[in-house]
């Protein structure tokens, strides 16, 4: 099948649906992403499609997560010795991920993959938010929080480390940032406050997403023009849903859109055996 203007400018509105569920939302909405390339945008017809989504998912996830994180810094709610310990070693997790990625059986890596959308459409659903989130006492513990920088004592060291690697290994294998393991992971680990686990995890998306996407690149599995189209709607996408975020009932979207993940899983898994 020949990449055309019309997938192009799906490939857009594929970035478009994501940046605005992920503002809307938060976490978890780049899973959709390789459904969307392979039914929406067309490109399960392609030979070794299923690849190919994932690889083109990685390194747009990798190069908005980089971009995402330039607020963050600006703001300060990045810890980097914390995000680089964590970054670097799961750098190797994420690119052994992304080799058993390549070498398992296309259809074997998709069903993994909606497996994987089901567990995490239903904890994007079950999951609960702080009870005091966005009131005075939050906000005050926050930046008290904030101001404090975790010591990186030779335990710590060795817990973000291990949780680095592992997280980087299941993120390379699928092709997904993995923040909504990378968060709590760092709050567990190192003791972030999870305002700053938010930044700092943008630091191992970033990096996750970008190596596993050059990996599969180098094996042919990566379509750029794709990616980068996918990462400008992306943008624009999140523009519009951190506008409407504050005026919508996080609860029930959170609710609705973990069960659309749950249903796109199925969906997936009907395409693969139906």
């Amino acid at each position: 099948m020949p990449i055309g203007v019309v997938e192009y400018a799906l490939s857009v509105l594929s970035g478009v649906l994501v940046g605005f569920s992920l503002g809307l939302i938060g976490g978890g909405g780049s899973i959709l992403a390789v459904p969307l390339f392979l039914y929406f945008v067309g490109l399960s017809s392609l030979p070794g499609a299923d690849h190919i989504a994932i690889g083109t998912t990685a390194l747009a996830v990798g190069i908005n997560a980089f971009i995402n994180s330039y607020m963050h810094l600006k703001k300060r709610n990045i810890a980097p010795r914390i995000g680089a310990v964590f970054a670097a070693v799961g750098l190797v997790g994420s690119l052994i991920g992304a080799y058993l990625g390549h070498i398992t059986p296309g259809k074997s890596l998709l069903t993994y993959f909606a497996i994987a959308m089901i567990v995490l459409g239903i904890y994007v659903a079950v999951r609960r938010e702080a009870t005091k989130a966005g009131t005075p006492t939050e906000a005050d513990r926050l930046r008290e929080a904030l101001a404090k920088c975790p010591r990186l004592t030779p335990s710590t060291i060795a817990k973000v480390a291990g949780f680095g690697f592992l997280v980087g290994l299941v993120s390379g294998y699928f092709g997904i940032g993995g923040g909504f393991l990378i968060v709590p992971s760092l709050m567990f680990s190192a003791g972030l406050c999870i305002t700053r686990a938010i930044g700092t995890s943008l630091i191992s998306v970033g990096t996750f997403g970008v190596a596993s996407g050059l990996e599969y690149w180098y094996y042919g599995d990566v379509l750029p023009i794709i990616a980068v189209l996918y990462v400008l709607g992306g943008v624009a996408g999140g523009y519009l849903g951190t506008s409407l975020a504050v005026k919508a009932p996080k609860r029930t979207l959170r609710i609705a859109y973990g069960v659309i993940i749950v249903l796109v899983g199925i969906y997936m898994l009907y395409r693969i055996y139906g």
